[in-house]
């Protein structure tokens, strides 16, 4: 007997009509990018570009848009997430870099994925965010959000820090290292992977802890759950300790800095097209080609 499966069809993203550009900085390389995408899109009469903003700019909340186009790098990207604040519009990241995880796309795959856009064929994934609560001297609490990474480090003074761990209240361990990070899944492609952590899938629901030079070698990258609290505390600090988000936001530390982190209400939405997906990814930007074929050949 021949048995037919029904499968669920894939569910239609919005129609993109009306786009938002974010051009990430003002360097050369991203304003000649950004001419040549401009013309581009504006010989497509079906699309509108309802506004142009760099990372300085402040923009509207209220701004009808369907896509917002981000044009440099994952920083880029890093940048747009907090610009968009509680904006639900989904990112799509064109790379004017070099590696690019989140900024996949090159403009000339972004051109010819445009109609894709147009008609809906394309997909939006949702990705964990975190914020960081840092309680200052005089009582007051400063509040970031991030995308990637928390690191808290020595920074140039070189010296070793001892950061103590509680997960959920419970203490977990201090680390004697260089420096901690606390990070996401989309940031475990980045110092964390360079630190000797784990890759992690996007839509895993989790953090990562990866020490920097650990002093003790049982010491190993933790992964644990998105929806637990996070407090680390640098009981001594040289001159020079921080904490710093997504590289981007530094934040001095003094002996008997606390800092927690938990997942945030915000999520980063990434608009993916058809044949981008993670492990495609993967394999192209960390040139994941297979096995070496090392037999003698004979001709």
């Amino acid at each position: 007997m021949i048995r037919v499966l029904n499968f669920p069809k894939m569910l239609m993203s919005p129609c993109v009509r009306k786009i938002i550009v974010l051009t990430g900085s003002d360097s050369p390389r991203i304003q000649a990018g950004w001419l040549n995408l401009r013309s581009a899109l504006q010989a497509i009469p079906e699309i509108e570009i309802v506004g142009v903003f760099s990372a300085s700019d402040c923009i509207p909340q209220q701004l009808p848009a369907d896509l917002v186009v981000v044009l440099g790098g994952d920083g880029s990207i890093l940048r747009g997430s907090r610009q968009l604040g509680l904006s639900r519009l989904p990112l799509l990241g064109v790379n004017l870099g070099r590696l690019g995880f989140l900024a996949d796309l090159s403009p000339d795959e972004f051109l010819a994925g445009l109609p894709l856009l147009q008609r809906g064929e394309y997909s939006i994934a949702s990705h964990l965010m975190f914020d960081c609560q840092c309680p200052q001297p005089d009582g007051s609490v400063q509040n970031f959000t991030g995308l990637n990474e928390l690191l808290v480090t020595s920074a140039g003074s070189l010296r070793m820090l001892d950061i103590g761990l509680r997960i959920d209240h419970e203490a977990v361990t201090t680390f004697s290292c260089d420096g901690l990070i606390l990070s996401t899944p989309v940031g475990s492609t980045a110092h964390n992977l360079s630190a000797g952590g784990p890759i992690l899938r996007q839509d895993l629901d989790v953090f990562t802890v990866t020490p920097i030079c650990p002093h003790t070698l049982s010491v190993r990258p933790l992964v644990d759950s998105a929806s637990r609290i996070y407090e680390l505390s640098v009981n001594t600090a040289p001159a020079g300790a921080i904490a710093v988000i997504d590289g981007q936001i530094t934040i001095p530390l003094q002996a008997g800095g606390r800092i927690s982190m938990t997942r945030s209400s915000q999520t980063l939405r990434l608009a993916r097209l058809p044949g981008h997906s993670y492990y495609s990814t993967l394999h192209r930007k960390l040139g994941w080609q297979g096995q070496l074929d090392y037999r003698e050949r004979r001709g």
